[in-house]
């Protein structure tokens, strides 16, 4: 039976993907993702709902528009696959379950701030109410009440925790360091994860972003790096990898 629930909540999560590069692609535009039709890049083309068919649209028409003959990003594709991918792997990993909610509003952000970030680099405000608001609902139904206050006020330590950190980095580089989007990302980290793994996710994410952060410094010393994707890969491995701060804690008393 769990076969088929991993095959299930693949297909879901393939069929959420695109939905998520959609947001993604037209929220920071302005444009109305619910109701706007779908166009072609290239030649502006009305999309027909053949041509929407997640991953098996791009496969048969060879990567190409069908109208224009215009090349489709193969980066749609693989978001969705990894969206179905990481949709599976959520179930996987903690079945029916409050946390399974968590982990699949997870995945959602992820994908949809990969988008905004890497695209527009910016993570909309929208966005952050949104799953806030979801995380909030999600672990009052699963903690009641005094847990639910308790990630908030946690929310808060984080987010003041990263203010610090950007001021101090504007201060050091004397230009922007980080943007607001990353810094309000840490409110909700809070809403999910203990103090000291919101601290860890940090450390984890700057040390993800070092090697491209040193190339595309090389490359071209004005480039903007997108700190948001870096931020979410590290919460979504710690709370995949359901490490705890006692974890955390004995690892360094360890060391």
């Amino acid at each position: 039976m769990d076969i088929i629930y991993l095959i299930f909540f693949f297909v879901i999560g393939i069929i959420f993907g695109s939905f998520f590069c959609v947001i993604g692609e037209r929220l920071p535009r302005g444009d109305n993702f619910t109701t706007s039709r779908s166009k072609c890049a290239t030649c502006g083309h009305i999309l027909g709902y053949r041509d929407l068919i997640p991953v098996l649209s791009f496969l048969f028409s060879g990567g190409k528009c069908r109208y224009c003959k215009g090349h489709i990003p193969v980066t749609l594709p693989l978001l969705e696959l990894l969206t179905g991918l990481l949709f599976a792997v959520s179930f996987y990993s903690f079945n029916f379950s409050y946390d399974l909610l968590i982990a699949l509003g997870i995945v959602s952000l992820l994908i949809i701030i990969l988008v905004t970030d890497l695209t527009y680099f910016l993570i909309p405000d929208e966005i952050l109410v949104f799953f806030s608001i979801y995380f909030i609902i999600v672990q009052f139904l699963k903690g009641g009440i005094s847990s639910t206050v308790i990630h908030i006020l946690t929310g808060v330590f984080l987010f003041g925790v990263m203010y610090l950190i950007m001021k101090l980095g504007d201060f050091v580089f004397k230009k922007e360091s980080l943007g607001g989007g990353d810094v309000k990302l840490l409110f909700l980290f809070g809403l999910v994860l203990e103090p000291l793994l919101g601290i860890v996710t940090i450390f984890l994410g700057s040390l993800i972003a070092l090697p491209i952060a040193l190339f595309l410094l090389y490359k071209n010393k004005d480039h903007i790096i997108p700190f948001g994707p870096f931020l979410l890969i590290a919460f979504s491995i710690l709370f995949f990898s359901k490490v705890s701060s006692n974890d955390i804690v004995n690892f360094l008393l360890g060391l």
